[in-house]
């Protein structure tokens, strides 16, 4: 078979669909263009999701009818006025997105320059182009495609229904929209919940006031603000809380000199930044936004493009993870405000119904409080603290006064006997007033009240001075009396005693005991008697994942998040007042202790007014 050009209009059509996959690209294309006209209102409208008819207009710059002419051909833009592909300053410069939009659908354009007599219409019709005539517009643009992809009508019945369409082209609205603060848009059609962002303004306050219109409160009140900056390229936006995750990654919202933009390298800094403080399943909610110089980033690696590709992307990668982990860190107990925000919604209008059970609980055993604690926890918490825990205290009454005998309340009132401190009444957490069910601690603060995981707050406390000691000198260690013999397979005991010395700085000392096992001599100070043996196995297996993507000091840090685990105080024990007090400064100055290892929340804060409403009192 002979080889032949291709017809014009199929060589629009097969960019197209590279271009233009679905409506939602068209949408981004046109919406993209408007924002480089400089455009300050944005109005989208769809029906059928943007299969029957997509329109965008704008108040930009507007093109006279020479622009308008060639704006329609292919490789024609006003995108790169020097020519340099290697430093583009605008969202969009392929000069395919309405040659190929027109192509595939019919295209009409009506536009008008500022100061111009008069606006002057091009249409393309299935790739058929129309001369340009003179119209009636305002100063700006008005894009209107209709019948997308009736030219290749294969192409339709790969598409979605109606309303995915439809939420694709809402995403893609919303994500330009956080990136242009600036620039009012107005989103409505069918299948889809549009909206309407008013003009927030530029700088820190006006991308946090969209924010709030795009992604609403919670994501506001939970997000903290990030801003670093490192041989040129500067690094803002918000970070949610690690408490404040979702199950996936779509709210994640990542730019590039304010282009929206899908990378894996983006992807992975975030999950590193977060390995410390969520589980595998679980992703954080943030809006990064990465300003460089154009000629640092090729924007131009992917048709729609979505990806880019820096020119040192370890730096990058190093500057997200850098900015995040210190991001987190100086939120130090801080756990997500929604938390005790769903409790009391369920006592307004509308809130989910409530179940109540009035039972009392069968009074359980009084129990001493030194049973079951691991050593250490009193460690850090100062003298009169570390002094209760070891002395132990008194129990609750068996029963109190109105309630018949053999139930007792679950509640310790010891922390309750005395007023509470003022000074630790407007501490974040507040000032201990009980302990119920042997497991949560109750705080009181000026406008609420805290409700501590004892051990899932203590499991961070210890984790982080394990990690806090490692990164000084080392892990505190104690010497065993009796070593630990843990038999392995061959291959897993070499490995471990090839990283003996990067084990010694976790507070582990490992020697060989002949074929396939080793001998732990000594051991963290602060986990005193631990399962050792199986801190051991957890170690190799740890040790023998290969994955570069997971470093032998993160492997370290899930053991120390192990070890923590298991040897911090459980549920299940009595604590003093001033134990609890203590429990709750530590948590205050420690960094991520509004989240146990596990990503758990380690406290609720309910406010009073919510508690209120809970007895109708409000």
């Amino acid at each position: 078979m002979p080889v032949r050009r291709l017809d014009p209009v199929l060589v629009d059509r097969i960019a197209a669909g590279e271009v233009v996959e679905r409506p939602a690209s068209a949408v981004k294309e046109l919406v993209e263009n408007a924002l480089d006209a400089g455009a300050s209102r944005i109005e989208i409208v769809i029906e059928e999701g943007g299969r029957r008819l997509i329109r965008v207009v704008d108040d930009g710059a507007g093109m006279g009818p020479e622009d308008l002419a060639l704006a329609v051909d292919r490789h024609a833009t006003s995108k790169i006025p020097d020519g340099d592909l290697s430093s583009i300053a605008t969202l969009g410069f392929r000069g395919e997105a309405l040659p190929s939009i027109g192509s595939v659908a019919a295209l009409d354009i009506v536009s008008r320059p500022a100061g111009a007599a008069q606006a002057h219409r091009i249409r393309v019709d299935q790739g058929r182009k129309h001369p340009v005539v003179p119209a009636a517009h305002p100063p700006g643009t008005r894009v209107e495609v209709r019948d997308l992809f009736c030219a290749t009508p294969a192409r339709l019945k790969f598409l979605k229904s109606e309303r995915a369409e439809a939420q694709a082209v809402a995403d893609v609205v919303k994500r330009l929209a956080m990136a242009h603060p600036d620039v009012a848009f107005d989103l409505s059609g069918d299948h889809l919940t549009g909206f309407r962002h008013a003009r927030a303004g530029a700088g820190a306050e006006g991308l946090r006031a969209r924010l709030a219109q795009a992604l609403g409160k919670e994501f506001r009140d939970n997000a903290l603000e990030v801003e670093a900056a490192r041989e040129g390229f500067r690094l803002t936006g918000y970070a949610g809380l690690p408490t404040f995750s979702r199950a996936n990654a779509l709210n994640q919202f990542l730019y590039v000199n304010g282009r929206p933009v899908r990378d894996k390298l983006f992807a992975g800094a975030v999950r590193a930044a977060y390995l410390d403080y969520l589980p595998a399943d679980r992703r954080p909610s943030l809006a990064l936004y990465l300003a460089c110089d154009p000629r640092e980033v090729d924007v131009n690696v992917h048709p729609a493009k979505a990806e880019v590709r820096f020119r040192d992307p370890g730096l990058v990668r190093g500057l997200i993870i850098g900015a995040l982990k210190q991001t987190l860190a100086g939120a130090l107990h801080r756990g997500a405000t929604h938390l005790g925000a769903r409790i009391g919604a369920m006592a307004r209008p509308g809130g989910a119904p409530m179940n109540w059970d009035w039972r009392a609980s069968p009074a359980a055993p009084a129990q001493s409080s030194r049973a079951g604690f691991g050593e250490g926890f009193g460690e850090g918490f100062g003298e009169a603290a570390q002094a209760g825990l070891l002395a132990g205290g008194p129990t609750a009454p068996g029963f109190a006064p109105g309630l018949a005998p053999g139930f007792a309340p679950a509640a310790d009132a010891r922390a309750h006997a005395a007023a509470p401190d003022p000074q630790a009444l407007d501490a974040p957490l507040g000032a201990a007033r009980a302990q119920i069910h042997d497991t949560y601690v109750i705080a009181q603060t000026r406008d609420g009240l805290v409700i501590v995981d004892q051990h899932a707050a203590h499991e961070r406390l210890v984790y982080e001075r394990l990690k806090a000691q490692r990164a000084q000198a080392g892990v505190a260690r104690q010497i065993l009396l009796i070593p630990v013999v843990v038999d392995l397979d061959p291959a897993d005991a070499a490995r471990l005693l090839a990283h003996a010395d990067a084990l010694l700085a976790s507070g582990l000392v490992v020697e060989p005991f002949g074929p396939g096992a080793v001998a732990v001599s000594e051991a963290p100070a602060l986990i005193g008697k631990a399962d050792l043996a199986g801190v051991v196995r957890d170690l190799a297996d740890a040790l023998a994942d290969d994955d570069p993507a997971n470093p032998l000091d993160r492997r370290l840090d899930h053991v120390l998040a192990t070890m923590a685990c298991h040897h911090s105080v459980r549920a299940g024990r009595k604590l003093s007042g001033e134990e609890m007090n203590a429990l709750l400064r530590e948590m205050e100055a420690t960094p991520g202790a509004g989240q146990c290892n596990h990503g758990r929340p380690t406290y609720v804060e309910l406010k009073l007014a919510d508690v209120e409403r809970l007895f109708g009192r409000r």
